[in-house]
């Protein structure tokens, strides 16, 4: 090795299909070893990969079938395993935010996980964000309401995965292969936390002497973190259609010009947390909202303000005595243990840097879920 080398090792829990590892370093070399695949005696049990093999590629043993080889992105692989991908390295950056527009045949009307069908294998795993686009049916009927809200999806199938939304409500039609729906895509959020908290879009809140959350995407709040709300009026429509506009930071009836803001005092899980807000007799959340125009379309947000004042956490090998902050990066399946953030001391609360760099273990050699793979990862000084 020479100076500027650096090498990782550790081993990752498969989400069954893509599943991320964060270094701190982009690799030019990695091999990965399935041991549970092993012990099975059937599938991938090791890959590796080599920067000019291109990204997407793989040299792979499969358990009775021997040495194969999976082409980089746009190729043609060889052996007995033809599809999937394999390693892709990835350096998160603002410079790429989404993946092409993938098709959607239909959403169902649902008070708690609307179903949506893809047109072909969706490739998500449960964790990942998604954007839609284009959700009419008709010209005056559909669901443009959610279109450009970010989601997380739980992956039900190759074509199918839900959404957390309550689109039961009348102002709401079911999307179906025919009428307008040709033109109905989604696109996936391929770095949903550059930089966390940020902003959560809220899809549900339970009034009482706390208030209960639940958000679109993950919220990355800790306990003890001061969020403000942004419940926004809906241009033509009443000024409380979207519900409890108590809640907003401002106006502060009881002293003008301070904001109203919260305390996270629980976190149940990545989309549901409690503030210490006494809602009892505020208005009550109202997802059913009619679609007028995108011109002046709000949806109601929860934000970061403030942080838990804790300061920064150091890097160190003793991980339960200073564990770096943890968030949920699009790739966590898990709905209440995210992904330690790397890179150096985070300050907490809504300033960590949730960038990241590292790899992908592609669809093509990532097992199944709850696999456990082992890796090695190396960044070379000089690569010929």
């Amino acid at each position: 090795m020479a100076e500027y080398s650096r090498i990782a090792t550790g081993s990752v829990i498969s989400t069954g299909g893509q599943t991320l590892v964060v270094l701190p370093f982009t690799p030019t070399y990695i091999r990965t070893s399935n041991k549970t695949r092993a012990v099975a005696g059937a599938g991938v049990t090791s890959a590796s990969w080599y920067y000019n093999d291109g990204q997407g590629s793989a040299y792979l043993s499969t358990f009775g079938t021997g040495e194969q080889y999976i082409a980089p992105l746009g190729g043609t692989s060889s052996g007995a395993l033809v599809s999937g991908t394999g390693f892709t390295t990835v350096k998160a950056g603002l410079a790429l935010q989404y993946s092409g527009a993938a098709g959607v045949t239909s959403i169902t009307k649902n008070a708690g996980a609307p179903v949506v069908t893809t047109t072909a294998a969706h490739g998500l795993v449960t964790g990942n964000v998604v954007i839609f686009q284009n959700l009419y049916q008709t010209t005056t009927t559909g669901m443009q309401q959610i279109a450009g809200m970010p989601f997380v999806v739980t992956v039900t199938g190759a074509t199918t995965f839900t959404i957390n939304w309550d689109n039961s409500g009348s102002n709401y039609t079911a999307i179906s292969a025919a009428g307008l729906n040709a033109g109905a895509t989604f696109k996936k959020s391929l770095y949903p936390v550059l930089y966390a908290p940020g902003v959560a879009f809220i899809s549900g809140i339970t009034n009482g002497t706390t208030t209960t959350v639940t958000t679109t995407i993950p919220h990355n709040f800790v306990v003890g973190q001061e969020v403000a709300f942004r419940i926004p009026t809906v241009p033509g429509v009443s000024p409380t259609a979207w519900g409890p506009i108590e809640l907003n930071s401002l106006p502060n009836v009881n002293i003008p010009g301070s904001p109203v803001y919260g305390y996270v005092v629980a976190v149940t899980n990545r989309n549901t947390f409690v503030v210490n807000i006494n809602s009892t007799g505020y208005t009550a959340f109202n997802p059913n909202i009619p679609f007028l125009s995108f011109p002046g379309e709000n949806w109601p947000q929860v934000v970061a303000v403030g942080d838990v004042n804790t300061g920064g956490w150091p890097l160190t090998a003793d991980s339960a005595l200073y564990p770096s902050p943890r968030i949920f990066n699009g790739f966590t399946s898990s709905t209440t243990v995210g992904t330690p953030t790397i890179g150096g001391p985070a300050i907490q609360g809504s300033f960590i840097n949730a960038t990241f760099q590292g790899f992908i273990i592609g669809t093509g050699i990532a097992g199944t879920a709850a696999d456990v793979i082992d890796y090695v990862a190396v960044l070379s000084d000089i690569n010929v």
